[in-house]
């Protein structure tokens, strides 16, 4: 996943920062996606404020 390799484990990464980086190339309905399904499996986590890291 895309997603994944911009987010870091040490600083927090806000929604509209992803989002940004890759519209137009995916949909920011893709990306929501993308990040709830990686969450699910474990691999990042929602922080609060709508900041998302890797997790470990």
């Amino acid at each position: 996943k895309k997603d994944l390799a911009l987010l870091k484990a040490d600083e927090a990464t806000h929604i509209d920062e992803l989002v940004e980086r890759l519209e137009p190339a995916i949909s920011s309905s893709e990306i929501f996606a993308a990040l709830f399904e990686l969450e699910l499996a474990g691999k990042i986590k929602q922080m609060p404020g709508k900041n998302f890291v890797k997790s470990f």
